[in-house]
């Protein structure tokens, strides 16, 4: 058959990695230590441990928690402390910073833990275009732990990729 449309892409020795399918599934909270500050502005010890030992903690359960405070208040770094010792009976991870910086730890804990043993002199697309927030620097950590391995790196598409790193023969 003359017409036949064979798929090249499918046929090529290129492996492609989708961070994406790595992402880690869970709900992310952030706990504002600013709902708990007198007027949004000072910590009060005696009510602050009171309102910690009273708060519903179960909300929590295989959460992902980011603590921070968005108040421009001076928080000592114990607070912070203090409400992990109660988050981390329940949360699946627990932190001091923001959502974003929640994901890149996640990610950099799992790109270190991964089997790249696979990708051993192999031709490699690193998709790009992900709906779930992948963090731009867990794709440079992606980068450095590939690159010692892999034959070539590449970003993007099998369709549209861009180079990125070939071994030198």
């Amino acid at each position: 058959m003359a017409d036949e449309i064979i798929n090249r892409v499918s046929k090529s020795p290129l492996i492609t990695l989708d961070l994406e399918d790595f992402y880690p599934s869970g709900n992310r909270i952030v706990f504002d230590l600013k709902d708990w500050l007198y007027e949004e502005l000072i910590l009060r010890e005696k009510d602050f441990r009171e309102n910690l030992s009273n708060h519903d903690w179960t909300q929590y359960n295989n959460a992902y928690v980011a603590i921070t405070c968005t108040a421009d208040a001076i928080v000592p770094s114990w607070a912070y402390m203090l409400v992990a010792t109660y988050l981390t009976n329940h949360a699946k991870r627990v932190i001091q910073g923001t959502i974003q910086e929640l994901d890149l730890i996640l990610y950099t804990e799992l790109i270190k833990e991964l089997d790249l043993s696979e990708y051993t002199d192999k031709k490699m697309i690193i998709k790009g275009c992900a709906k779930k927030p992948v963090p731009p620097s867990a794709y440079i950590l992606l980068i450095e732990r590939l690159q010692p391995i892999a034959n070539s790196l590449m970003f993007g598409e099998a369709c549209s990729t861009v180079p990125l790193y070939k071994k030198k023969k």
